[in-house]
């Protein structure tokens, strides 16, 4: 059997960092996890291929190839996934879909043979079973949970590391929390399912053999769910394996802000290696908190958490919503005050939207609110259902927040404050005698690349280039250390204004 794997494209959005990642020559930011697993489960004799349509084209040749397409997506990325389907049907080539897209919208797509929905390790022996009988069924759905040991090593083989900018791999799913807009409790249940530590320590030595160097994501929806298992086995043995190589990675996650309130596991992160870590606070209204169903939000000082996380050594991007029925019209004021208070270089401020089987989209169906389906991506100006607040004053009020957070003053103000408040840490910690290591990351080409491209587009022909050249100085200057991490802030920033038309 020809497996040809497709990863559909992403369109340019807050998270694609398109705008960013061209100055390192890189054609995409993460590479296709779930597709890299799936191939991994299936035949060992079959021959497989894969295409991410973010890094290379989908050919012709490629769909006719294939005896079988297997296409994963989620929602963001379903015109480019129909596109990809039609284009199968025109050849004749059967097609078999999963992923979050078609796991909640499978009835959408007439045209596709076979579903493989939910989570792969439930459905995808049945199916290959049932292939090898010729007695395919059309859809391959389970509601039980599949335990991750049985979870594969990805076939990263089929993989040009090249072309991304990060790794990534996957320790947990499921999350404890309900908060009603998020459909990750519906995809994964509420119960923390995790990878042993041997799992995650082989995990890192493939990606080591491999011959990757440099950042990884963690994709779980909650790193910290079994906060039990990570203290006592998997981040001690993180710190070991990264020790013995050298620090060869470097970690980013999500978690949520409970995160704050344990001091060991922070330390056990930092040491690890993580130097970032998505959370989302979502607003500073605590109505708003309380009645989404984010209590773990809802009763704390939000802002003394961020910086409690921030002052031991990670970075936190932070996501923000606006639109939930409980928000004052002062909202649009205190989101950016907070952003700016806190130093949230990369804060995805959104407009809420119900996804398909949450919690809060049964309950707008129920009160005749729902306009249509969410297009997986809230910072298109888009919203599925008719808000409280007046829709003009909601648009209004969200561009408000963008247009002002990625301005280039006050974007760059927030970057220096965090590098200046981290030039402050680091200096502390030298003093007494507990600086950190310098870890075994090295120059590469391609920084030396992106730092070219940074003064010819930011600090000659972009708008804020004054703010640039200051912020440039300041850090050769006083903290000369941080300077890769500046010139990628400006970096990003490029890419925020882009997406957003900021100036």
């Amino acid at each position: 059997m020809n497996a040809l794997l497709v990863y559909p494209e992403y369109p340019d959005t807050f998270w694609s960092f398109k705008h960013a990642i061209r100055f390192i020559s890189k054609q995409s930011v993460y590479p296709p996890l779930g597709l890299l697993t799936v191939a991994a489960m299936l035949p060992g004799e079959w021959n497989k291929k894969l295409v991410d349509i973010n890094v290379a084209r989908l050919k012709d040749r490629h769909i006719d190839w294939a005896d079988m397409v297997f296409i994963s997506a989620m929602g963001v990325q379903e015109a480019s996934a129909r596109t990809v389907i039609q284009r199968c049907v025109s050849r004749n080539t059967t097609i078999v879909a999963g992923g979050p897209l078609f796991t909640e919208n499978s009835e959408t797509f007439p045209d596709v043979d076979h579903f493989v929905l939910n989570e792969a390790e439930m459905t995808l022996p049945p199916f290959l079973s049932d292939l090898r009988h010729g007695k395919t069924r059309r859809i391959y759905s389970s509601e039980a949970f599949p335990d991750l040991a049985t979870t594969p090593l990805p076939l990263w083989d089929l993989l040009e590391m090249k072309k991304y900018v990060s790794m990534n791999i996957q320790y947990s799913r499921g999350c404890p929390f309900n908060c009603d807009f998020c459909s990750i409790t519906s995809l994964f249940g509420r119960k923390v399912r995790t990878k042993s530590a041997l799992q995650v320590v082989n995990e890192l030595d493939l990606l080591y053999r491999q011959k990757w160097r440099g950042g990884v994501f963690i994709v779980d929806d909650n790193f910290i769910g079994n906060r039990d298992a990570l203290k006592q086995e998997v981040l001690p043995a993180m710190i070991d394996w990264m020790t013995l190589h050298n620090f060869p990675f470097t970690f980013n996650t999500e978690a949520s802000i409970d995160l704050a309130d344990d001091d060991e596991l922070i330390s056990l992160m930092v040491r690890a290696g993580f130097d970032q870590v998505f959370i989302g606070i979502e607003t500073p209204e605590t109505a708003s908190l309380e009645g989404c169903g984010k209590i773990q939000n809802s009763r704390r000082d939000l802002s003394a958490c961020v910086r409690k996380i921030q002052s031991a050594g990670m970075e936190v991007t932070g996501g923000f919503i606006v639109g939930f029925d409980d928000d004052p019209p002062s909202i649009f004021k205190r989101q950016i005050e907070f952003i700016q208070k806190n130093r949230i270089i990369t804060a995805m401020v959104g407009l809420l939207n119900a996804p398909r089987n949450t919690r809060l989209y049964k309950r707008l169906k129920q009160e005749n609110r729902l306009l249509g389906e969410s297009t997986g991506n809230n910072t298109d100006f888009s919203i599925n259902f008719i808000p409280r607040m007046d829709y003009t004053l909601l648009i209004r009020g969200y561009n408000s927040v963008v247009q002002t957070i990625y301005s280039c003053k006050p974007y760059y103000q927030r970057v220096t404050a965090f590098l200046n408040e981290k030039r402050s840490r680091l200096r502390h910690l030298r003093q007494s005698g507990d600086a950190p290591p310098r870890r075994g990351s090295r120059i590469r080409f391609h920084h030396i690349k992106a730092m070219v491209r940074s003064v010819f587009v930011l600090g000659l022909r972009d708008r804020g280039r004054r703010h640039f050249w200051k912020l440039i100085i300041w850090c050769i200057f006083r903290c000369p250390r941080l300077f890769p991490e500046a010139v990628t802030f400006a970096i990003y920033g490029f890419h925020f204004r882009r997406v957003f038309n900021t100036h």
